[in-house]
């Protein structure tokens, strides 16, 4: 699809999809043999990041981690699977969802682990934002994705608002 055809109708949720798998090493773990989050959260920013690339096909930088759910923990010697899709576009910025499995690769047992939300924005040459192409979501997981994503920004973009106001109030003071 030409880029100017792109931008005025959209390219669909598959174009991003994005699927990642790495082995948990004991460098990967804490002392009770579970993945550090941290490396986690770097695999979960990855996958998310090639999403957006892939999406907008310019390169796309981290603006926003809302939210990394832990529901399992993932130990030393499974797969960890990741699988990231870009969710809705606003006007530069756009929301990728992250879901994360653990498999343990001997007995094929595959576990929903993690969640996470990520804002990316589309930079140019000069390094600034600019204007990403619509996503067009078709099945009927990607729509509820989308319509969601509507309310996550909203709720991200209070937040921010109250951040800001709180750092201000606290300008000058320690703690």
């Amino acid at each position: 699809m030409k880029s100017e055809e792109a931008l005025a109708t959209g390219k669909p949720v598959s174009d991003s999809q994005v699927e990642m798998a790495e082995l948990v090493l004991p460098n990967d773990t804490n002392q009770l043999g579970n993945l550090l989050g941290g490396r986690l959260m770097h695999w979960i920013d990855i996958a998310a990041a090639m999403a957006a690339t892939r999406h907008s096909n310019h390169v796309c930088v981290t603006a926003a981690v809302d939210e990394i759910s832990f529901l399992h923990p993932i130990r030393l010697g499974e797969l960890v699977i990741l699988k990231a899709s870009v969710n809705r576009v606003f006007n530069t910025s756009m929301e990728v969802g992250v879901k994360v499995y653990s498999e343990n690769a001997l007995s094929g047992e595959r576990k929903h682990s993690n969640s996470a939300f990520l804002t990316f924005v589309s930079i140019d040459a000069g390094r600034n934002p600019i204007k990403s192409v619509p996503v067009i979501p078709k099945l009927p997981d990607e729509v509820r994705r989308y319509e969601q994503a509507l309310f996550r920004r909203e709720q991200r973009l209070k937040h921010r608002e109250e951040a800001k106001r709180l750092w201000s109030e606290g300008t000058g003071k320690e703690g």
